[in-house]
């Protein structure tokens, strides 16, 4: 249960995680929610990729948590290209007419069973559907009926929230925002956007899960993967919804990447991010471009099959950054 009245803060707190995932002995069977379709939505523009109307489950708070809401942002990558995008369009992660209920399970934080989610069970708990590839930052209003593609990520992250306003969530005496992998990222950068929505009153936060897509050399000595985030961002037009105080400073792309915008987020965050981010090592660290004699090629599969250098070069990669950082208890 989640004591709201005791509030420990620890600010700028000099913070760099290494944490190695474990298989938890118990297993949890999570709950189905129904997929809630936003109709409305596509008069204001706010659609998936393929123009269908955004989506999200809802699973009601009970209890002391009747007045408290967990907004979760599904993850699920970006697309960097037309014929990337267009991919899309015919899966869940570009249209609501391919999601179903079970694609998405509330297991862990989602979960409503105090055993396995104690802090946040009773909450009015949300997960949020991405279908936009572009963590919720794109507004391009001109669509090429060529294609059919919509790149309208940042519409659909106001349709929802203003959805929930409704549903009981301007009335929220704690809100939490939280995501993993791209939703992660996109918790990060509509942090402030998130806590500018409730009164001064409410308690509002962020979590980002494996979020953390970091700024790094490859094995090449080269950011190969920042060429990757300026096509993300050109194609979505989402510089207009990143930090402002950071794209005045820096190409936008750059303010894609969570070291650079964090610095402007003022909300409390907490940050979780493990040191073996497989994606992070396949797509930044050692592609095979960076790693032509394939020396990485077995420790991108497994850890224990890493050398202890290779151990050590991950160390490397983990940044560390100040937050604000905050514990609900």
């Amino acid at each position: 249960m989640v004591k709201v009245t005791s509030n420990q803060w620890l600010t700028q707190t000099l913070v760099c995680l290494f944490i190695f995932l474990k298989t938890e002995s118990t297993s949890e069977e999570g709950i189905l929610s129904g997929i809630n379709i936003i109709e409305g939505a596509v008069a204001k523009g706010a659609v998936c990729l393929d123009g269908s109307p955004p989506a999200y489950q809802f699973d009601a708070g009970f209890g002391e948590g009747l007045r408290n809401w967990l907004i979760h942002i599904q993850g699920g990558g970006w697309c960097n290209s037309v014929e990337d995008c267009r991919t899309r369009m015919y899966n869940r992660f570009g249209s609501s007419k391919m999601m179903k209920s079970s694609d998405y399970n509330f297991t862990g934080i989602l979960s409503n069973k105090q055993e396995f989610n104690p802090n946040f069970y009773n909450w009015n708990r949300v997960a949020v559907r991405y279908c936009d590839g572009s963590s919720f930052t794109g507004d391009v209003e001109e669509v090429d009926p060529a294609t059919n593609l919509h790149f309208r990520g940042a519409r659909i992250f106001n349709v929802i929230i203003e959805e929930l306003l409704t549903k009981g969530m301007k009335f929220a005496s704690n809100a939490l925002l939280s995501g993993s992998s791209a939703g992660g990222l996109a918790s990060i950068l509509h942090c402030d956007k998130f806590r500018d929505i409730f009164p001064e009153s409410t308690r509002v936060k962020c979590f980002s899960d494996a979020g953390y897509f970091a700024h790094v050399k490859d094995l090449s000595g080269g950011y190969k993967f920042e060429e990757y985030y300026d096509q993300v961002v050109t194609l979505h037009g989402s510089s207009k919804n990143l930090y402002p105080e950071c794209t005045s400073k820096r190409k936008p792309s750059l303010c894609f990447y969570p070291q650079f915008a964090m610095s402007y987020v003022k909300t409390p965050i907490f940050i979780l991010q493990t040191i073996y981010d497989t994606f992070q090592i396949q797509n930044i660290l050692a592609t095979p471009e960076a790693d032509p004699k394939g020396l990485f090629t077995k420790c991108k599969e497994d850890i224990n099959l890493c050398s202890s250098a290779q151990i050590q070069r991950l160390r490397g990669q983990c940044l560390c950054f100040f937050i604000q950082k905050d514990y609900w208890l």
